[in-house]
């Protein structure tokens, strides 16, 4: 069976943890592959609503096993609340698997990201603070430390020690910060592979089992295609690859197993943090899309900045991701605008292209080129069709899919789970 992958096609926060759990009713894994616990998924089941920052969405339901995948970095504390917080409420966590080669987040992660941020001043990329960039650097410079270290103390402290080496001559020399204590940490960290420990497992090996077994595997990535480290607003971006390619490297699943890719748009464009954001409404429109659509941060809380959709992004993310569908969430939110305006193309110094700009400064220059579109009044919330919806918010849907490149395959038209209108199947 193939592996289907589900990502952001904006800046993240487009929905994706509501299509992962519509999804999730007809998957057997539900596999998040990157980033760690500075993103977030909000899923509503009925009247119960679930933030979700490391976890699975696949949690949610009683037939799919959730699975923390090599890419994501992972902060143990965060992981156990979590878990504790779902299991509270009547959520079986047992099911949930975590790879061994994942890396972990530690106290010096934390601790370096804020100071550094900080340190930039204006400069700021916009972090959460949480240590999952430092993480990632750390990974890539072979000095990090693994969940599969969590089962050997010996080696963990070995590898702690070595890191707090270094990491305490930053923090108190340069940064005149409190120097981290080896013991403390070790403590710390030895309580959280006794809960931890029955969790890990060879993921990479449990779903190539799976597939072979004609299980359907669902790789859920966080943040957005336009975060990415590689192919995003580079430097405002994430440290890990949220895009098609990191799925298969943040799972250890082969590319050719992925057979459908689904990126998730909103109906309108947000972003959070710094960073180039040519169709951004900072005025009473932009507040007003911001209320409707509820747009704070499930992890932060920090509002996002809001602004009308931006066809150029959503052609850039078909392409850069090989998207074979579209998932267009938050519609309902449009609602009451009289007219809509739609980015088909950016004029950059004079010159219209469209499609993503080459540079960073050329992005920074970009401004919208905008086609009007007619809006609707009507509440849209209960439309059970596509035929249901008013013919502007059909003309808008079909504009957006003719402008981005690949069809819309399932549209929200609200937060909860029954709230989605499928226009073709999914798997």
């Amino acid at each position: 069976m193939p592996a289907l992958v589900l990502i952001g096609a904006q800046w993240g926060d487009e929905g994706k943890g509501k299509a992962t759990d519509l999804l999730g009713g007809e998957v057997d894994y539900v596999v998040r592959y990157q980033g760690g616990n500075n993103a977030g998924h909000t899923v509503v089941i009925g009247s119960e609503s679930y933030a979700l920052h490391l976890i699975p969405s696949g949690m949610l339901r009683a037939d799919c096993i959730p699975v923390i995948g090599n890419g994501v970095v992972i902060d143990p504390a965060v992981l156990l609340e979590e878990m504790d917080g779902l299991a509270a409420r009547g959520v079986d966590t047992s099911r949930l698997l975590i790879s061994a080669d994942a890396h972990l987040i530690m106290p010096h992660h934390r601790a370096l990201d804020r100071v550094s941020e900080r340190y930039l001043g204006k400069a700021r990329i916009g972090t959460t603070g949480r240590g999952i960039g430092p993480a990632y650097g750390d990974k890539v410079a072979r000095t990090g430390i693994r969940v599969q270290d969590l089962l050997d103390p010996g080696i963990f402290r070995q590898k702690l020690e070595l890191a707090l080496r270094d990491k305490n001559q930053v923090l108190t020399k340069v940064y005149n910060r409190r120097a981290l204590d080896v013991e403390e940490t070790v403590d710390a960290y030895a309580g959280y592979a006794e809960r931890l420990g029955p969790y890990i497992a060879d993921t990479g090996l449990v779903l190539n089992r799976a597939l072979a077994d004609n299980k359907v595997v669902l790789l859920e990535g966080s943040q957005g295609t336009l975060l990415d480290v590689d192919h995003g607003t580079y430097p405002f971006v994430t440290s890990s690859n949220p895009t098609a390619g990191g799925a298969a490297t943040g799972s250890g699943i082969g590319p050719t197993k992925i057979t459908r890719v689904i990126g998730i748009l909103k109906a309108y464009t947000t972003r959070v943090g710094s960073g180039p954001f040519p169709t951004e409404l900072d005025n009473k429109v932009g507040e007003d899309l911001r209320a409707a659509g509820g747009e704070f941060g499930v992890t932060t809380g920090r509002a996002r900045r809001t602004g009308w959709f931006d066809a150029v992004i959503a052609r850039y993310a078909v392409r850069v991701n090989g998207l074979t569908d579209l998932f267009l969430t938050k519609l309902d939110v449009l609602s009451g605008f009289d007219r809509i305006p739609l980015c088909v193309a950016y004029d950059v110094d004079g010159r219209r292209t469209d499609e993503m700009p080459m540079t960073q400064t050329e992005f920074h220059h970009a401004v919208p080129v905008y086609e009007e579109m007619p809006g609707w009044s009507e509440d849209i919330s209960g439309a059970s069709t596509f035929d249901d919806l008013p013919l502007a918010a059909r003309n808008y849907v079909r504009a957006i899919a003719d402008l981005s490149g690949a069809p819309i395959s399932a549209i929200g038209v609200g937060p909860g789970r029954t709230q989605t209108l499928a226009l073709r199947p999914l798997i």
